[in-house]
């Protein structure tokens, strides 16, 4: 069988014909594509939401902050997740120290490190992953909500207190923070007169 130059040009015809229709059948009936809400647009909804909204809002921002941009340093950190889960620190610092060693930039990487190195009792390493998270991300209010935790771990009550405050303007309904500033003020910390 000869296949002829025409008859080439009739098949790739042919194939962008149903290119383009079954592009515009998707872009007919799947509607129009909403626009993402922005990092700031959430953490404004979360300032304002009553506590059943902030469950969905607190998702969202997870889900921005927990996109590096790669597929692989995005299993990194899934990785790390998994073996602190499984209360296995030693791994989760091994997956998280990849991690942040091939994206610098990741802020939830040096966040969730943070947790691995707090947990396996290494404060001073956790503290650094923490000051360099919030550098990166500074609205973070879980990794402002640790370094309160370390605060008053190290027995600095008034700035723990100031962390708890700070996690709370960004999340008022941030659960651990509201129990945890709550038990400060019981201690007499951060009362106002």
């Amino acid at each position: 069988m000869t296949v002829t130059f025409n008859h080439v040009m009739t098949i790739k015809a042919q194939i962008l014909k149903l290119i383009v229709t079954a592009l515009l059948i998707v872009s007919f009936f799947g509607g129009p594509l909403q626009a993402q809400t922005s990092e700031e647009e959430l953490l404004e909804q979360l300032r304002l939401a009553p506590e059943v909204e902030a469950k969905r809002l607190e998702r969202e921002l997870s889900l921005i902050w927990d996109r590096s941009g790669s597929a692989a340093m995005d299993l990194l950190l899934k990785r790390g997740r998994e073996a602190l889960e499984e209360e296995d620190n030693t791994r989760a610092i091994e997956h998280l120290s990849a991690l942040t060693d091939h994206a610098p930039e990741f802020a939830e990487g040096w966040h969730a490190r943070a947790t691995a190195f707090f947990r396996a009792g290494l404060y001073g390493p956790a503290l650094d992953d923490l000051e360099r998270a919030l550098a990166l991300n500074p609205n973070n209010y879980n990794a402002i909500f640790g370094l309160g935790v370390m605060l008053r771990e190290f027995g600095d009550l008034p700035l723990a207190a100031e962390a708890f405050d700070r996690a709370l303007a960004l999340n008022p309904n941030h659960e651990a923070a509201k129990a945890a500033k709550e038990q400060l003020v019981g201690e007499g910390i951060g009362q106002t007169l």
